[in-house]
């Protein structure tokens, strides 16, 4: 499209500029609010691409109108323009992969303008949505107004801390089982879920990334960043890409998975008896759990404050969760004869406590001693 001087040139020249401070917001490691900014900006962003597009190819059609052609909505005297979602309606060339991308983010604003929580909180979740919806627009502002609209020689890429796991993302992870991040994560998984794999696969829906330190000698003149376009790629080339995906799927570690695994205290209970000469209740149980502190055994001011260990808090069912090791632990101190049930019950009723180290400790060494034949 031939892009005259004018309201058109206005419109996606103030597009590129919410695009580009999106980017700086989002890229910003300390900037409050950053995944809402970048997400508000975004879709002002496309909604005023979509303006500069059909104001090109269709004139002032893009505004509401009644069936007698006067323009029937106005706010504060304005006439109204399209929002984003009848856009996107209108627009029938639009790759159905961008629709479900841009339809996903216009459901997720709404949603997190009524949710009052930290939204930093699900920024790890949608990243891969978050690309995809810059280098779609990149994409639809290029094919439509031409190169020289072009954003990427006015981006670079985002630096990123070495450490994957600091205090602020662990405490971010305890975040998303919070009853109003549950809601969004629900919101997002279920949307994912509403689309064909075709469609989610895709890269124009979510980019897929793999970071992989480039560790060969390279030319000194080289990039120290490198995108591969998957589509320019030789079928052996994809054959080798892939075999990188299957070593690196192999080598994952699963640090945690919400409830997976996890055991209420009827269960535990169940599970130690099953491992023990006699058995212990629930009486017993809660006797250990408060002389070792793996759980706030009080209204605390941090429910979350557990040993993680052995124990998590379940905050949409405000339930305490217990780890199989919980259930190894128990066993261990009855069958090494390593703490009495009498003791651990004089020490809850004195409401005592013991330091779990001490006590792990002795398990080891226990496990360690010859057996007397």
């Amino acid at each position: 499209m031939s892009l005259r001087r004018g309201k058109s040139k206005l419109l996606i020249e103030s597009a590129i500029d919410c695009s580009l401070l999106a980017v700086e917001v989002y890229n910003k490691p300390r900037a409050p609010f950053r995944v809402e900014t970048f997400i508000t900006h975004m879709i002002m962003a496309w909604t005023r691409a979509f303006h500069a597009y059909y104001h090109q190819s269709i004139g002032e059609k893009y505004f509401y109108k009644d069936k007698g052609g006067r323009y029937y909505i106005r706010i504060d005297g304005e006439k109204k323009a399209w929002e984003l979602k009848t856009c996107i309606d209108k627009n029938k060339d639009l790759d159905e992969s961008v629709k479900a991308n841009l339809t996903f983010f216009i459901k997720l604003r709404n949603k997190i303008e009524h949710h009052y929580i930290n939204k930093e909180d699900i920024g790890v979740i949608i990243f891969g949505e978050c690309q995809s919806l810059l280098n779609n627009f990149e994409a639809f502002v290029i094919d439509n107004f031409g190169e020289e609209y072009a954003l990427n020689e006015s981006l670079a890429f985002a630096l990123q801390f070495s450490k994957i796991r600091t205090d602020l993302q662990r405490q971010a992870s305890k975040n998303l089982l919070s009853k109003e991040v549950k809601e969004l994560k629900d919101f997002i998984e279920k949307y994912r879920s509403s689309i064909d794999d075709n469609t989610f696969n895709s890269q124009e829906y979510s980019v897929k990334l793999i970071a992989i330190p480039k560790i060969s000698n390279t030319n000194r003149s080289d990039l120290a960043v490198e995108f591969v376009n998957w589509n320019q790629l030789s079928d052996e080339e994809k054959e080798n890409y892939k075999k990188i995906v299957t070593i690196i799927k192999e080598k994952t570690l699963v640090k945690e998975v919400i409830n997976t695994g996890k055991l209420k205290a009827a269960k535990v209970v169940e599970k130690v008896n099953k491992k023990i000469k006699g058995e212990i209740n629930q009486y017993d149980h809660t006797c250990l759990y408060y002389i070792f502190s793996i759980r706030p055994t009080k209204p605390s001011k941090d429910p979350f404050d557990t040993n993680t260990k052995y124990c998590h808090y379940d905050e949409p069912n405000n339930n305490y969760l217990y780890q199989k090791d919980w259930v190894h632990f128990i066993a261990d101190l009855i069958n090494l004869n390593v703490l009495e049930k009498e003791v651990w019950k004089n020490l809850y009723y004195s409401k005592n406590t013991i330091p779990i180290k001490e006590y792990q400790d002795k398990i080891k060494k226990a496990k360690q001693e010859p057996v007397a034949i």
